[in-house]
Parts: structure tokens; sequence; C-alpha cells
């Protein structure tokens, strides 16, 4: 048996070690887990409803979005991304039209975008769902599409894309949101402000916000005014610079120029100071 002193130490350590686990800061090595998509808020108050033609909130197991009928393209897509969402599921690319939609609304066709210099420029990105071949697939449905000029699609959010994985390889998990306003863009084959016979608009901005989190739970929780928080919109045009970094912005002046109410799960003062800051942390 301890001596009575050994056991006193023994009993201290293993109640300190109980408080630290029971602590709400996430431990390191958390295993990563899947999320709400919308966690953090519905931008627009998107409603399945479709009376609300312009708003129209469609939820998927990958992501949610709000759909505009007459734009022909997501207004915003919101998702979640930890490594739980990625595995060696190869990319299906089987671009189709989103039959959930509902009755009557005209479906954007995979050919929608041919011979116009535009990509059919993913919201929620093919890489960011390899888990299974569902969950890839479903990014290909052309309600989460909108045309992107290719340098755009290509090089700037390839990159940017390509730099949110990095961040969840060193134990993060992200909140991305990511939309688009205004009308016409310049592809490779010049400015169009509409596609397939105007059932399609082309975007003048694209943007995208994301929330950098350490893997654990209560992530809505876990925001503070010292979240990190990359706010990006740039021009759609084939002239834009590869380096996204070159159109960080503020929460603020998306929603600014969106109309939108971003984060907006996140409590009040938190949310106020993290909306206004530019971000200008590494960018790869």
């Amino acid at each position: 048996m301890p001596c009575p002193l050994l056991r006193i130490l023994i009993l201290a350590s293993l109640l300190a070690g109980a408080a630290a686990c029971s602590s709400s800061d996430p431990a390191p090595g958390l295993p990563a887990t899947r999320e709400d998509n919308l966690a953090l808020g519905n931008p627009s108050g998107a409603v399945t409803d479709a009376a609300q033609y312009n708003n129209y909130l469609l939820v998927k197991p990958q992501y949610t979005l709000s759909y505009h009928r007459d734009r022909g393209t997501p207004n915003w897509v919101s998702w979640h991304l930890s490594s739980a969402w990625l595995g060696a599921a190869a990319r299906q690319d089987d671009f189709r039209a989103d039959n959930t939609l509902p009755a009557g609304w005209y479906q954007v066709q995979a050919n929608s975008y041919s011979g116009s210099g535009f990509d059919r420029g993913h919201n929620c990105p093919s890489a960011d769902r390899t888990a299974s071949v569902a969950d890839n697939s479903a990014t290909f449905l052309m309600s989460n599409m909108i045309p992107q000029a290719p340098r755009h699609n290509q090089q700037t959010w390839a990159s940017l894309e390509n730099y949110c994985r990095t961040l969840v390889g060193q134990g993060n998990e992200l909140y991305i949101i990511m939309g688009q306003y205004g009308k016409g863009g310049t592809g490779s084959a010049g400015y169009y402000t509409t596609l397939n016979n105007g059932h399609v608009t082309v975007p003048k901005r694209i943007w995208k916000v994301i929330v950098v989190l350490p893997n654990g739970p209560n992530d809505v929780a876990r925001v503070t005014s010292s979240t990190r928080i990359i706010a990006v919109d740039a021009p759609n045009n084939n002239s834009v610079s590869p380096n996204w970094s070159t159109y960080r912005t503020s929460v603020d002046a998306i929603e600014q120029a969106t109309g939108y109410d971003l984060l907006s799960a996140v409590s009040g003062p938190a949310q106020s100071t993290i909306e206004a800051k530019v971000d200008n942390g590494p960018v790869q």
C-alpha cells in the first residue's frame, strides 16, 4: 500500500486532471466532428417557402444555402469544414440540375454555362467534401454553382480553398460562408451580365467569410473577440490577382454591400469586434 503522503499526492493529481478535462476550453488533440453547416446564423433569414423565390432555403447534409430563382444561383452557401469531412473519395464531376427546387422553377443545367467563358464555380468546394462519394457528388449540383471567371476560380479561389484545408490539417475546424452580389463579370470570352438566355446572372463580386476555431465542442460559444476571421471580397473578372490576400476586407464591409447579417448567432460583443477586423494573419 502507498504511504499516506503518496496517496494524497496521487489523489491530488487525479483531481487536477479531472478539473482540466472539465474546462470549457478545447483540449489539444480533440477529434474533429461534423457540425451544423448553419451554426453561426442564417445571413438573409432564408426560409423554405416557394413564395420567397429570391431567398429560398435549401438544407443539404453537406451544406446549406439561400437560392435565388431569378438569378439561377445561390445568394450564399454556408458549410462546416473539419477533417471529419475529408477522406479519399474521388472528384465526381457529375454536374447536374438540382431537382429539389420547387416545382415549376427553372433548373439550371450542367451545360448552362457552355461557351460563356465562365467556369461552373463551386461555392462549397468539391475538395471540402471527400469523406464519401455521396458527399462529393452533392457539391456538383448546379444550385451550388455561380458563373466564375476562370482565373478567379482556378487561381485566386483555389489558393484560398487550399489554405482553408491547410488550417484544418493544423487541428482547426472552420465555418465558411461564400456568396456573391452585383451583376456583370468578365470571363475568358468577355463581359456578360447573364447566361443561358437570361436564366443565370453573372455576379460582379464574390466574397467569402471564414471563421477559424481549434477543434472542440460548443463552437458558437467558443467564438470570441480574438477568434480569427478571414473575409475576402474580389471582383469576378479574369484579371483578378491570384493572391487572395490582396482582397481581404472586414465582415462589416461585406454586410454593407449585401445587406446580410453574418455571424448572427455569435454573442453581440464578440460579433461586433470580429466583424470590424481585417485579417492580417498568415496566408499559406
